[in-house]
């Protein structure tokens, strides 16, 4: 089972059921079978502080990724702890799903690069 824990603290309404199932089924697809993730939904304000503080850039982005396990190999018996994708729903608007792909892809190790952009292409509504 995935489980996601979703947290919004953006102050602007999100399809949270709908980010989940997609977060699900992109992790399924990618072999992931078993779970933990946090879906967190801030502020432009609050991702631009995030954004500079862990990547010296200071400017608001639509999301960020803060992977913990990956695909590295576990404990018999450890849950795996994906990480958290921070979605900032003002900056990303109606078009969420394909940041939230992105997020979702580097928590599971994935670098900007070709394979990348193919697995992301694959999600593209």
């Amino acid at each position: 089972m995935i489980a996601v824990e979703v947290s919004n603290r953006s102050g602007v309404e999100v399809d949270a059921e709908g980010a989940s199932a997609l977060a699900r089924d992109v992790l399924a697809s990618e072999g992931v079978a078993e779970a933990e993730l946090g879906l967190i939904f801030v502020g432009p304000d609050e991702i631009r502080s995030l954004k500079r503080e862990h990547l010296g850039i200071d400017e608001p982005t639509d999301v960020l990724s803060f992977p913990i396990d990956a695909r590295e190999r576990l404990p018999d018996g450890v849950p795996r702890q994906l990480g958290d994708a921070i979605i900032c729903p003002q900056v990303v608007g109606e078009a969420w799903r394909q940041p939230l792909v992105h997020g979702l892809l580097h928590l599971l190790g994935y670098e900007h690069g070709a394979e990348m952009k193919a697995r992301e292409r694959s999600w593209r509504a």
